[in-house]
């Protein structure tokens, strides 16, 4: 695949020049790749599930933002969105990495095949665990889900990439009960306890979760 095919292929929703929160300890550059087969209720980037072109800049313009700041950031973080859904993924991290950059994903994990083709080219996983995975569907949205996101925790585990496990949690989706649950299940893989991170309201437009929390 050329550049150019790379260019026609990437589709951005946005892009941050700098970012000290989407690789915790790192100063990173993030790729918000535009779409999501997930429907997760409380999706703060509810404008990035959509498939499309994606609102943000051209992978050109985006490279040429990355080359002045080669020296001055750790990495880079495709985020999305799902960016596995991307199918010039893979050849954009190379370019990335033909910076100097190392490379960190955000992933909920939907596409166990496909993350672990791009394992090798990886630095660095954020991995959006959902719930238990018997009980994925209820958060997720999509039948099936928990089983894709177990195997791709599993050939996480195998890989040694550096990984951070967090959890969403809304008082209204998850129990300390569901999170126990979800804790053994991640046992089962070698896998420490998820990191709980808080819902946030912004970019949310769950009206129900709005007005509990």
């Amino acid at each position: 695949m050329t550049a150019a095919d790379v260019a026609v292929s990437i589709a951005v929703g946005g892009f941050s020049p700098l970012s000290t929160c989407d690789w915790p300890g790192e100063l990173v550059a993030t790729v918000f790749c535009q779409g999501c087969p997930l429907a997760c209720r409380y999706c703060h980037n509810a404008d990035l599930i959509p498939p499309g072109r994606g609102a943000g800049p051209h992978w050109q313009d985006i490279l040429s933002t990355l080359e002045k700041r080669r020296g001055l950031l750790d990495g880079v973080v495709f985020s999305g969105g799902e960016p596995t859904l991307q199918r010039a993924l893979s050849e954009a991290i190379d370019a990335v990495r033909a910076l100097g950059f190392r490379v960190g994903l955000h992933t909920a994990g939907p596409y166990p095949e496909r993350l672990e083709r791009l394992l090798p080219q990886l630095d660095w996983v954020g991995f959006d665990v959902k719930a238990p995975f018997a009980d994925y569907e209820r958060i997720a949205g999509v039948p099936g889900s928990g089983l894709r996101a177990r195997e791709s925790l599993s050939a996480l585990a195998r890989s040694g990439v550096a990984l951070d496990v967090r959890t969403t949690v809304h008082p209204l989706l998850l129990t300390e009960g569901n999170l126990v649950r979800l804790d053994a299940d991640l046992a089962t893989l070698g896998l420490r306890p998820t990191r709980r991170q808080p819902f946030r309201r912004g970019g949310c437009r769950d009206a129900e979760l709005l007005s509990t929390c």
